[in-house]
């Protein structure tokens, strides 16, 4: 086996021997994956609470209101009412008289719902039954689901956490114990010495994406739209990149201590904004320029677009294109600037 092989080998071998990485890479995103699945599963919507205050009026309110089955209506007495409204336990109080007055919490977002339901039952004649107008049917089809869509974001987290922890950990503790000054006293050049990390992170990112497809398929029923292949080939081109900015990061920092930092400054941004947990698309249009030029953007991108939408590599050419170019750039920078002191 040539100096290379023996390399990655010994690269493969460090990994499976951090207990650390295997928890971010193998448990943390099981778990991660129940909790939220079970926060945001996708039940049916309950009736909008509603509470009528007390006073004349209040009961021909209440026997219009009572015939929406999509509102949930009770007697209460105003104060009380008011706190519960304020405290997001109620979405409207309706007070009576002349002209019924609706309170409403703006930063409630059903809110405008209850409105408008109470405004439509109101308008309806007393002894007039509700038109059933459509037939409403609940549909709930995998792919449209809060862990559809959290399961790729999250092995776009693990390759990125993984490759960035591992490679520039394993770098700066080589230089810590003066390994990579033996390295210099040998004929292998730093392009070799990079590509024996790349390699042996390509081989476990491999482990990522069969681990997450097979626990996402069999907990979740997550499906499958586009081509597992493509699936393999965009999650090995994320680890490769994150790998160049593991190296980048290395280079730069000299004790452990310094690493961590370095790696939380580059990661942490990126685990909030890049899509992880919640769509990129929430936050200002003026900052999604530059969220759209993130590589964990592109990754989680591109995952969603092959295993939700089934979109094949040649319809992935933007996202490919940032990865590629957060790969090449960091390698010649640390090619450039490496020294095995």
């Amino acid at each position: 086996m040539n100096a290379l092989g023996q390399l990655v080998l010994m690269r493969l071998r460090m990994l499976m021997r951090q207990p650390e990485v295997l928890f971010w890479t193998f448990i943390f995103p099981v778990v991660t994956s129940l909790f939220l699945g079970l926060a945001f599963r996708n039940d049916s919507l309950g009736p909008v609470r509603v509470a009528v205050a007390e006073g004349p009026g209040a009961p021909a309110l209440m026997a219009k209101l009572e015939g929406v089955p999509e509102l949930s209506a009770e007697v209460a007495d105003e104060a009380s009412a008011r706190r519960r409204l304020a405290r997001g336990q109620l979405s409207l109080v309706l007070l009576p008289g002349a002209v019924p007055e609706a309170l409403v919490d703006p930063s409630q977002a059903e809110g405008r719902t209850a409105r408008l339901l109470v405004e439509q039952a109101l308008a309806a004649p007393e002894d007039a039954a509700r038109p059933a107008v459509v037939k409403a049917t609940p549909v709930s089809e995998p792919g449209n689901r809060y862990v559809d869509f959290l399961i790729p974001g999250l092995l776009g987290l693990s390759l990125m956490s993984s490759s960035l922890w591992v490679v520039a950990g394993s770098l700066v503790a080589m230089r810590g114990g003066k390994l990579l000054k033996r390295l210099a006293a040998t004929p292998m050049r730093r392009s070799q010495f990079f590509l024996s990390y790349m390699l042996a992170r390509a081989g476990f990112a491999l482990a990522e994406v069969v681990f997450f497809c097979a626990f996402a398929r069999w907990l979740f029923g997550v499906p499958m739209f586009g081509s597992y292949f493509t699936l393999t080939l965009v999650g090995l081109a994320g680890a490769l990149c994150f790998a160049a900015l593991g190296v980048l990061v290395a280079i730069r920092a000299r004790t452990e201590e310094a690493v961590g930092g370095l790696v939380n400054l580059v990661s942490l941004p990126m685990m909030f904004v890049s899509g992880v947990f919640f769509a990129s698309g929430n936050f200002p249009s003026w900052l999604q320029p530059v969220i759209r030029a993130l590589p964990l953007t592109a990754i989680n991108d591109s995952l969603r677009a092959v295993m939700l939408e089934g979109a094949g590599l040649a319809s992935l050419g933007a996202p490919m294109l940032v990865l590629a170019a957060w790969t090449v750039v960091p390698l010649l920078l640390a090619l450039r600037w490496f020294r095995w002191t």
